[in-house]
């Protein structure tokens, strides 16, 4: 295959592992390279950018702060990698600078021309005509000034608050008819989260933005000084915060003091535009921030916020059209979906197909008289959530419903937290999952009476009950009342609610209590009956591995013989393709337009294969301090149709890239005559054709071979 390169983390001699922060990064600009592709359409170019951005103020509120606290504590102890804390930070700081670079050269020099070619220009304060001034002055002053508050910052005083992620304007001043610098003054201004942050011209396609309104009209809030230099900034604060879980009475107030410290906590990154070294240095110090901590920004801050352009109306041409999402034809409209499963197993792929089958699980059984009790786990979902409104209904009809809501899922406690006291206010028994211990399983189990029996109806997922992201992220889930899974659901959540010693369950496999072991089990078991006739085959698609026994098991499964495949979206630390310790494995990481999101794992076993879905990456937090799931697929037909899925990956040769033994990762590209193959759209195509056919609903991926075009209007 031809190939495009991407720098190469180099691994020290020695070492059996890349470095895990270094490999996210390596994922960025996988997520970079998208955007700069010029095949794309500009806001499609955009869209890519700025999850870059978003994407980076996460890793450095999260991971880099977690390193400066390790460097702050004196520890010099080298990770697996062999990098100690101060020779990562600054590799960090360098490769992050780089990112920042290349992704605004395209985004002024490439993506902004071109979307003012079709009509849709940026302008700057500095090209303000004598027409746009007098209009956006109008509009700063009616609309945009007394929403505005200026803070004093005084030498000697704590700072203002200054919010993660907020942006800021900040102001040198200078008392009018003072000639000395001594007594010079500095303001900041919060950019108002309140106000679009996109302004419009009237009668033009044109925009600007509502920070450039700020900073060259701002000096009216301050009468009586004139406006020396200014600065655009935002601060990344440490995010890595832990609750205190022995507050059992009052953990909701406790978890409530992590999301207010974390907006007060130390400050591991500054991002500025240019304009005022005095101002950039004066922030700098008084945050306690080294040089490698600041990122000049060559163009609009706060990318990630101001995803509203991709959505601008009227300029559909700019966009890539929408991928329509197809109805599951195992799910009849006119059938009840207790009728349904009870029938058979049935598998969701999301998002080519529609996520309804999964609201109607929820809703039905608020509705249904013959439900007795709900159980579920919400880790993530939308805020005005139907999922959520369906439990508060089954709840207020009577129904016993049991909610756990896992309150430290990071970034989204506070809604969490909403969605726990709406659940307790309708009667619901929530239970805030358990101590030290996140709970990321995607489970939900229906307890219905039949006549004279109960039935116990379950949902399986890879991804969360969030109907927003359920449009944008691969997953996959399984519907099933087979009374062996229901058996293994039920320990689960007795386990979670109540006092359970650890009890043995039949089909699902559960972390942190066997799941992990259970990996090693079917990795080891794989190398035991892999010989050089019948070598043995391993599959699996995540979105990370990092766990070293789990690496280590696999570079014995590969010294054995066995031919390993490994899909990982994201961070990998396992080395692949070195001689006598990983030359049998192949890592490739797809990155498109929707999230890759689902777990598969797939083990040849000899002949009896075996394929599981599971909740859970191969990383010590997933398989040692959650729960989490892993669940086989049993119905065979089910079984056929995701090992296609599986299997397609690997045969992907256009957003598809390949991992090298030096770290180098290399995009793959057809070769010369033959069929591009783009895994994302053979699976949108494949859900297409089960739609129209539902004799056809096993995604059997013959548009792997027929080098035919996708059709993807709505």
């Amino acid at each position: 295959m031809n190939h495009k390169k991407q720098p190469a983390q180099n691994p020290l001699s020695g070492a059996q592992y890349f470095n895990r922060e270094l490999s996210w990064l390596d994922f960025n600009e996988r997520v970079l390279a998208e955007g700069l592709r010029k095949d794309l359409l500009p806001l499609e170019r955009f869209r890519f950018l700025a999850i870059v951005s978003s994407n980076l103020d996460e890793f450095f509120m999260v991971r880099v702060a977690a390193l400066k606290k390790i460097q702050r504590s004196g520890n010099v102890e080298r990770d697996p990698s062999g990098l100690s804390p101060a020779e990562l930070l600054a590799i960090i700081s360098e490769r992050t600078a780089e990112i920042i670079k290349t992704q605004y050269r395209c985004l002024t020099e490439d993506i902004f021309p071109g979307m003012a070619a079709a009509g849709l220009r940026l302008v700057h304060a500095d090209s303000y005509t004598d027409e746009q001034k007098k209009y956006l002055e109008s509009w700063f002053d009616s609309h945009v000034e007394p929403v505005l508050t200026p803070l004093r910052i005084e030498e000697g005083e704590e700072l203002p608050v200054i919010d993660s992620l907020s942006l800021n304007c900040v102001f040198l001043l200078r008392a009018e008819g003072e000639a000395s610098a001594v007594e010079d003054k500095t303001a900041m201004v919060l950019i108002p989260p309140v106000l679009d942050r996109i302004i419009h011209f009237p009668g033009d396609s044109s925009w600007t933005l509502l920070e450039d309104l700020v900073l060259r009209w701002g000096g009216k809030l301050f009468p009586g000084f004139e406006v020396l230099e200014t600065m655009l900034f935002k601060v990344n604060r440490d995010a890595d915060f832990s609750v205190d879980e022995k507050r059992d009475e009052d953990f909701i107030e406790a978890m409530e003091e992590v999301l207010e410290s974390r907006d007060r906590s130390t400050a591991v990154r500054m991002s500025y535009s240019r304009g005022s070294d005095r101002l950039r240095d004066m922030l700098s110090r008084r945050l306690s921030l080294d040089s490698q901590d600041l990122y000049e920004i060559p163009g609009p801050l706060n990318l990630g916020a101001l995803d509203e352009l991709v959505n601008v109306p009227g300029f559909d041409r700019l966009r890539e059209k929408n991928w329509k999402i197809y109805a599951n034809p195992g799910f009849g409209e006119d059938t009840s979906i207790w009728d349904t499963i009870r029938e058979k197993d049935l598998l969701l792929h999301l998002p080519y197909e529609s996520f309804d089958p999964v609201l109607r699980f929820f809703q039905e059984a608020a509705q249904d008289p013959d439900i007795i009790a709900i159980k579920t786990c919400l880790y993530r979902t939308s805020g005005n959530s139907p999922i959520v409104r369906a439990l508060e209904q089954a709840s207020l009809s009577g129904k016993h419903v049991t909610a756990v809501v896992e309150l430290k899922a990071r970034f989204d406690e506070e809604r969490n937290i909403s969605w726990a006291n709406r659940l307790e206010k309708a009667g619901a028994v929530v239970v805030y999952g358990l101590a030290r211990l996140k709970v990321h399983g995607k489970i939900t189990l229906v307890v219905r009476k039949e006549g004279e029996q109960i039935r116990r109806y379950l949902h399986f997922s890879t991804g969360n009950y969030n109907d927003k992201t359920a449009r944008l992220y691969e997953d996959l889930s399984l519907f099933s009342c087979r009374e062996e899974l229901a058996y293994d659901a039920g320990i689960l959540f007795n386990m979670i609610s109540g006092y359970s010693m650890i009890q043995p369950t039949r089909l699902i496999s559960i972390a942190p209590v066997n799941l992990k072991r259970r990996l090693l089990e079917l990795i080891e078991r794989e190398e035991r009956r892999s010989s050089a006739a019948y070598p043995g085959r391993i599959m699996a698609k995540l979105n990370a591995l990092v766990d070293e026994d789990i690496i280590q098991a696999l570079y014995r499964a590969s010294g054995a013989g066995v031919k390993i495949s490994l899909c990982v979206r994201g961070i990998c630390t396992l080395i692949p393709g070195m001689p006598e310790l990983s030359e049998n494995i192949r890592v490739i990481s797809v990155v498109g337009h929707y999230l890759e999101h689902s777990r598969i794992c797939y083990f040849a076993n000899g002949g009896a294969d075996e394929l599981y879905l599971s909740s859970a990456d191969w990383m010590p937090r997933n398989l040692e301090r959650r729960i989490e799931l892993m669940f086989p697929v049993l119905q065979e037909d089910l079984r056929r149709r995701v090992y296609d899925i599986l299997l397609s990956y690997f045969e992907d040769n256009c957003q598809a890239w390949q991992l090298g033994s030096g770290g180098r990762w290399e995009r793959l590209e057809p070769e010369t005559g033959a069929i591009p193959c783009r895994v994302q759209q053979g699976m949108l195509a494949a859900a297409a054709k089960a739609a129209s056919r539902p004799e056809a609903a096993r995604m059997d991926f013959t548009v792997r071979k027929s080098g035919s075009t996708f059709d993807l209007e709505d």
